[in-house]
């Protein structure tokens, strides 16, 4: 399993020479928030297509 620094410093190695800070930051978090998901996924902690239709539905109903 690689570290936090690792898999940082392999995202920087495909960012381009001029990334600012602000594109670092993002591709970050973009990273983090797909690992999240792939955890829930493997977990079998999402919520159905289905159910999240249903859900959205009664909020915008409001």
């Amino acid at each position: 399993m690689k570290t936090g620094k690792q898999e940082v410093l392999e995202l920087l190695e495909q960012l381009p020479e001029d990334a600012s800070l602000e594109d670092i930051q993002y591709h970050i978090y973009v990273r983090q928030k797909v690992q999240k998901g792939l955890d829930a996924a493997g977990e079998g902690t999402v919520i159905a297509q289905e159910e999240v239709e249903r859900r959205m539905a009664r909020w915008l109903e409001k």
